[in-house]
């Protein structure tokens, strides 16, 4: 499995939990068992390999980080949607979007650009091209609004 890969697996992990409530670390072990995940490997090839331990890091702390965060990753959403009230973003544009903010934030190894490409590239796979602008206007006006990263 590719960073690519459990970036999007994370998107469905803290999409589901955006329906569930589950505890973060409820939903990273449940949805990683052997029978679930081989289940779901016939309907979307993001499963067809399973994660390996470090990945499984990664998708402990974005899932777990963004549940701890989400009232303050929200807010940057709203802040920088201008006009729309989140409760009309797609609750997919919400996790990816969550997601890229966190990466953004709080990874050091997660480049503001790949965060950026990559929630635009899982935005249009599942939610379409609109939706990829969409997100990609909202990503970029955030990421102008900060002080570099350093090594950037």
């Amino acid at each position: 499995m590719t960073r690519a890969n459990a970036r999007e697996l994370a998107v469905h992990l803290i999409y589901g939990r955006d329906f569930t409530g589950e505890e973060p670390e409820e939903i990273v072990a449940l949805r990683l068992e052997r029978e679930y995940y081989t289940q779901l490997s016939g309907e979307n090839p993001v499963y067809s390999d399973r994660p390996n331990p470090s990945q499984v890091a990664y998708l402990d702390n974005v899932v777990s980080g963004v549940a701890n965060r989400c009232d303050e990753l929200d807010a940057f959403i709203r802040q920088y949607a201008i006009s729309w009230d989140l409760s009309r973003i797609s609750r997919l544009a919400r996790a990816v979007m969550r997601l890229a903010i966190f990466e953004i934030l709080y990874m050091d190894d997660v480049p503001t650009g790949v965060a950026i490409s990559e929630a635009v590239r899982i935005v249009k796979k599942y939610d379409g091209e609109d939706t990829g602008a969409f997100v990609n206007g909202i990503l970029g006006s955030f990421a102008r609004g900060l002080e570099p990263k350093e090594d950037q």
